[in-house]
């Protein structure tokens, strides 16, 4: 068993919108795939690797910085934008039944001048991570554009409720993710690079790098590897698109373990995760008439299921 490839070559960026057919043939193709196991490679985006590439080396360029540099820029729970920053070394626990986690993160979560940035120690970095949301952002409302075909709802029932990308009223964050070598003497029972768990927003773009290490959690509940393979972003369904489409769509668990061999063990792995969300004010209520989840807003939602990561008391609905 493994993840399919679909070609997004007709609607890639830079490209018109393809005719009826095409958008037809495009969301068929999603709406099969997607069926299977909620993972599905896309090719041919228009998203060049060297970019996605280069913002890595950027990236090594902040994690490789001492700590105490680091701490500089970490994420402060009182800011406006209380997501953006750095999360250090063993901070997180996805799964509550491992151990916190072996890696380290960096948040870029709105798009606004912010001190949250080593413009000295790491110059390239802001930018490089600045302009990859933004084309991710872009590429997200052309598949916005398919999942609404997929799924018969009015044109842009999707794209309405996502056009904040990059403000605070908007939970859609670029994660740079650092994997260091992992240490075989010092690991826990049930330690692991990232517990498994399911995404919170709407769907997530993911970038490898060439040591790949993601496993998805199959529909016939057996994980399966989720490699690198040049040249595509990895797509997949995460929690509010489920409630969105009544379980019709369940967001798919996945993990990060400890690698097997020596080799992979000594081996640092990154990743670059585009967390798409709606607003803060969208609506979110089911799409298919079925009323299985009664509607509730976008941010209300996250505090409910995930009280623990969206804290504050109030979140801004106006930027």
């Amino acid at each position: 068993m493994s993840i399919e490839i679909i070609d997004f070559g007709s609607f890639a960026l830079g490209k018109a919108q393809p005719s009826d057919n095409e958008m037809k043939r495009l969301s068929t193709e999603f709406m099969r795939e997607l069926n299977k196991n909620g993972f599905v490679y896309l090719k041919n985006t228009g998203i060049k690797e060297e970019q996605v590439f280069r913002t890595m080396d950027n990236c090594t360029k902040f994690f490789l910085l001492p700590k105490e540099t680091k701490q500089q820029y970490a994420r402060s729970k009182d800011s406006d934008i209380p997501h953006h920053g750095w999360y250090k070394f063993e901070t997180e626990r996805l799964n509550r039944e491992n151990y916190i986690e072996l890696k380290e993160a960096f948040n870029l979560s709105a798009l606004t001048p912010s001190d949250k940035w080593p413009i000295k120690e790491a110059p390239e970095f802001s930018n490089s991570m600045e302009t990859l949301f933004r084309t991710c952002e872009e590429l997200s409302i052309r598949i916005l554009k398919v999942l609404e075909l997929s799924l018969g709802v009015e044109t842009d029932f999707f794209v309405n409720k996502h056009q904040r990308m990059g403000t605070i009223i908007n939970c859609t964050t670029l994660r740079a993710l650092n994997y260091p070598p992992v240490r075989k003497s010092s690991l826990k029972e049930n330690q692991t690079r990232c517990g498994e768990h399911s995404d919170f927003g709407t769907f997530t773009l993911l970038f490898q790098d060439k040591n790949g290490g993601l496993e998805v959690n199959s529909r016939s509940g057996q994980y399966i590897t989720a490699p690198y393979i040049p040249n595509t972003v990895l797509f997949n369904i995460a929690n509010i698109l489920q409630r969105w489409t009544s379980d019709r769509w369940p967001s798919t668990k996945h993990r990060v373990p400890i690698p097997q061999t020596e080799d992979a063990m000594n081996t640092t792995r990154q990743s670059l995760a585009f967390f798409v969300h709606p607003s803060h004010d969208a609506t979110i209520a089911c799409c298919d008439g079925l009323d299985k989840y009664p509607p509730t807003s976008s941010i209300q939602y996250l505090k409910d299921i995930h009280s623990n990561l969206f804290y504050k008391e109030s979140y801004p609905t106006t930027a």
